[in-house]
C-alpha cells in the first residue's frame, strides 16, 4: 500500500464507515427481482471510497477563508434555486438534477456547506459568542438553505439542516439563556398557528404525521410495516435474504428510507446491536478528531459532522421503529443513493485530511 495513503488516511474513520456501507450492500443484495440496487450501490461505493482517499490527501486549509466560504454558500443557494426551474420531479418532490441515468440531489452537499459556514462564523466569534445576535445571524444562514430545501418539498432535509444549526449552537458556547428565549418564541409561534391559523384538515394532517401508527391503512402504512419488520427479526434475525416484509415488498423503499428495518429483520437484535456499535465507533472517532484539531474552525467542522450523522441515524432508526414520524431520512453510508454516499465519504476525507498532522507526528 502506498506510503502516502498510510500517512493521510484515518483508518479508524474509514473501517467502521466501510463496514456500515457493506451492511447496506448485503441487505440490498438479499432482494430479488428486476431492481439493480446492489450493482448500482457497489459502483457508487467504489467511487465514494476513491473520493475519500483523494480528499484525505488534499490540503483543505483554504476552506477556512471567508471569501471561499461565502462564494461556496452563494453558489449553493443558486444551485438550490435552479432546482425549481430545472429539477427533476420524483414522488412529488423536485429535489434532483437528472443527467440521463445519473441524478444529483444538491441538498446533500448543501448540509456540508451549512456546517462549514457555521463553523467559520462561530470560530471567529468565540470571545463574544454569548451575544444573542449570533443566534439570529447564524440561524439566518441555516434558515435560507433549510427553506429552499423545504420548498422542494423535502421536509426531512430541512429538519436535518435546522437540527445541525441547533446542535452547533449548543457546542459553540452560546448562552443557554438566550437560546431558551429563542426556543420560547418558536414554541409560542407554533401555538398561535395551531390555535388561530391552521384549519381542521391541516391539524388532522399534522396529527397523522406525528402519530403515523394511528392510521395504519393510510398515512401510517409505511411506519406500520417497518415496525413489523424490526420486531419480526427477534434475537438472531430471519437470515440473509429471508426477510419477508422487505423481500415480498410489504416494506416500501427498503433500500433507502427503511434500510434499517430491512437489516433488522434479517439480522435480528444481535446484528442490529453490532451495527449500532459501528455507528458509535465512527461518531466517537469523529468527535475525537474534532477535539484534537489545531483550530476552532476544524473543531467545529468535526463536531458539526458528528451532529449531522447523529441526527440522520437517530431520526432514521426512530421512524423505522415507529417512534418518530416518517420523513424520508436516509441512514448514512448504508442507504441506497449516490449523492448522499459521495457527500458523506467526501466529508470524512476532509476531516481525515485536517487531522493527519497528529497521525504523522
Amino acid at each position: 500500500m502506498p506510503r502516502i495513503i498510510q500517512k493521510n488516511v484515518d483508518w479508524r474513520l474509514f473501517v467502521p464507515a466501510l463496514l456500515i456501507s457493506l451492511a447496506g450492500l448485503v441487505t440490498m443484495n438479499a432482494f430479488s427481482g428486476e431492481e439493480h440496487f446492489f450493482t448500482h450501490q457497489v459502483i457508487w461505493l467504489s467511487i465514494s471510497v476513491v473520493v475519500f482517499f483523494l480528499a484525505s490527501s488534499f490540503d483543505w486549509q483554504f476552506l477556512s477563508r471567508s471569501k471561499v466560504l461565502v462564494s461556496l454558500y452563494l453558489a449553493t443557494v443558486g444551485i438550490l434555486l435552479l432546482l425549481f426551474g430545472l429539477g427533476h420531479v420524483s414522488n412529488g418532490a423536485q429535489s434532483w438534477f437528472s443527467f440521463g441515468g445519473f441524478a444529483l440531489q444538491p441538498s446533500d452537499p448543501a448540509k456540508i456547506v451549512v456546517i462549514l459556514i457555521l463553523a467559520k462564523y462561530f470560530s471567529r466569534r468565540h470571545v463574544e459568542i454569548a451575544h444573542i445576535r449570533h443566534i439570529v445571524i447564524s440561524c439566518v444562514y441555516a434558515l435560507i438553505i433549510a427553506a429552499l430545501v423545504f420548498l422542494q418539498p423535502d421536509f426531512g432535509g430541512a429538519v436535518i439542516i435546522l437540527g445541525v444549526w441547533f446542535g452547533m449552537v449548543l457546542v459553540s458556547g452560546i448562552s443557554k439563556k438566550h437560546l431558551a428565549i429563542v426556543a420560547g418564541i418558536a414554541i409560542a409561534a407554533v401555538a398561535v398557528l395551531w390555535l388561530f391559523v391552521f384549519q381542521p384538515y391541516q391539524k388532522a394532517r399534522i396529527a397523522t404525521f406525528l402519530h403515523p401508527l394511528s392510521d395504519i391503512h393510510g398515512a401510517g402504512y409505511n411506519a406500520y410495516q417497518s415496525t413489523i419488520a424490526v420486531g419480526s427479526g427477534q434475537i438472531l434475525g430471519k437470515g440473509i435474504g429471508l426477510g419477508s416484509q422487505s423481500k415480498l415488498l410489504f416494506l416500501p423503499e427498503y433500500q433507502t428510507d427503511f434500510i434499517f428495518a430491512a437489516f433488522a429483520e434479517e439480522w435480528g437484535l444481535v446484528g442490529t446491536l453490532f451495527l449500532l456499535v459501528l455507528v458509535l465507533m465512527l461518531l466517537l472517532r469523529i468527535v475525537d478528531n474534532a477535539r484534537r484539531s489545531e483550530s476552532n474552525f476544524e473543531t467545529l467542522f468535526g463536531l458539526g459532522l458528528s451532529i449531522l450523522f447523529g441526527i440522520h441515524i437517530l431520526i432514521h432508526a426512530g421512524m423505522n421503529m415507529g417512534v418518530l414520524p416518517v420523513t424520508g431520512i436516509v441512514f448514512p453510508f448504508m442507504s441506497y443513493g449516490g449523492s448522499h454516499l459521495l457527500t458523506e465519504w467526501f466529508a470524512l476525507g476532509v476531516l481525515s485530511s485536517m487531522n493527519r498532522s497528529h497521525r504523522i507526528g
